[in-house]
């Protein structure tokens, strides 16, 4: 493990230690054996499965079954997640630096306070994969900058911070995010920085962006039908083709310079 990531896994196993949290019910060899021994025909099941704060960094979980795990505090830093089942898991202080997630289920997963780069800086290859992943009503605190959710969905996903409570980009933003074709329909991303991210053909009906930073974002062909963009940020925001935008809500209200719309 980096130094780096050791020093915040470190520090997530101090703060179970000083919480008094109960052991995992495997550890990291008995894991990483049954892994060994998995196949993707063949996957692994750890379903409800308590793995809190172990060191799963780079492992293959070879598509397994890990519906409603406990992944509090875990390191999944660059494993192999690609197509393994996380409906209802519990990510919330995971480490998941430059983890793939492609074609995961999460949907209804926590992933509260997750982080996702090894310092304050965002290097673009250490961005998590969740491209054609379910995320569908996620409950999601964490700098997701620059990954790559093509295809992903993202419907009714919760991420968007109450009009009483500012969460800084630092800690949760989708900046930069390849988000193209993603279905975000529903999806509450109020206050949320979007800034620069591709959404590209993507499904934003009826989602709440209301104070959301879209500014230089590219929504060409989105879908706005009913979205709420009350107070957003929509400077040199590219809505080319955009459907549905004469039924967005808040588009008076929204701040813009520069907007390409046709």
């Amino acid at each position: 493990m980096p130094a780096a990531h050791r020093l915040l896994w470190t520090c997530l196993t101090m703060l179970a230690a000083g919480a008094g949290a109960q052991a995992a019910d495997l550890t990291v060899q008995q894991v990483s054996v049954a892994l060994a021994k998995a196949s993707p025909s063949a996957p692994v099941d750890f379903a409800r499965r308590d793995l809190s704060y172990l060191d799963l960094s780079e492992l293959d979980f070879k598509r397994a079954d890990l519906t409603g795990a406990n992944l509090y505090g875990t390191d999944l830093s660059r494993a192999n997640l690609a197509g393994v089942r996380l409906a209802g898991a519990k990510l919330d202080h995971a480490l998941i630096i430059g983890a793939n997630f492609a074609g995961a289920d999460l949907h209804d997963a926590s992933v509260l306070d997750a982080v996702a780069f090894s310092t304050l800086e965002i290097l673009p290859g250490e961005a998590p994969n969740f491209a054609g992943a379910n995320l569908s009503g996620a409950r999601i605190i964490a700098r997701l900058s620059r990954s790559n959710m093509s295809g992903a969905n993202l419907a009714h996903l919760h991420m968007g911070a109450p009009l009483n409570r500012t969460i800084p980009p630092t800690r949760n933003a989708l900046s930069g995010c390849n988000l193209t074709n993603a279905s975000l329909a529903g999806a509450d991303l109020a206050g949320i920085d979007l800034a620069f991210a591709d959404l590209t053909g993507a499904d934003l009906s009826h989602a709440d962006l209301t104070r959301a930073d879209l500014a230089h974002a590219n929504l060409t062909g989105a879908d706005l039908t009913g979205t709420d963009l009350t107070d957003a940020d929509l400077d040199e925001t590219v809505l080319r083709r955009a459907r549905g935008l004469t039924q967005a809500k808040g588009i008076d209200t929204a701040r813009h310079h520069e907007t390409t719309i046709r």
